[in-house]
């Protein structure tokens, strides 16, 4: 599972939200944001739903270095980009997983500009 625990990938990949932040040149950590994850096979997957000109994806890309908190799951994590030969899979999970908001809602985290920010979260320490 990437470096996860079972326990972790599963609270993490079923939460309803994730807060994320990134690292700064600094060290200092970015404010926080809220996001969807996703799981899919043995990896999770978050995605700007504003495209790359979004600041906390932005962020992410400086260190490619960060920190979440979902489902009960407080980690230090890093940033690598996802193979985009699977956006029609991880679009696919972000659907069923968020299924039950109306679809211009599910739909505006699967645009070329949300695919475009796809990565996965990989436990750091």
């Amino acid at each position: 599972m990437s470096g996860w625990t079972e326990d972790d990938f599963t609270r993490v990949g079923a939460a309803e939200e994730l807060q994320i932040t990134s690292r700064r040149r600094d060290g200092s950590l970015s404010s926080s944001r809220t996001i969807w994850v996703v799981p899919y096979g043995d990896e999770l997957y978050v995605r700007s739903v504003n495209g790359p000109t979004a600041a906390w994806f932005r962020g992410t890309q400086v260190r490619h270095e960060g920190h979440i908190q979902a489902g009960g799951v407080d980690r230090d994590v890093a940033f690598a980009e996802a193979d985009h030969v699977m956006d029609d899979q991880i679009d696919a999970a972000y659907r069923t997983k968020y299924h039950r908001y109306p679809k211009n809602i599910t739909d505006s985290v699967t645009t070329s500009g949300a695919r475009a920010t796809t990565m996965r979260l990989l436990p750091r320490g």
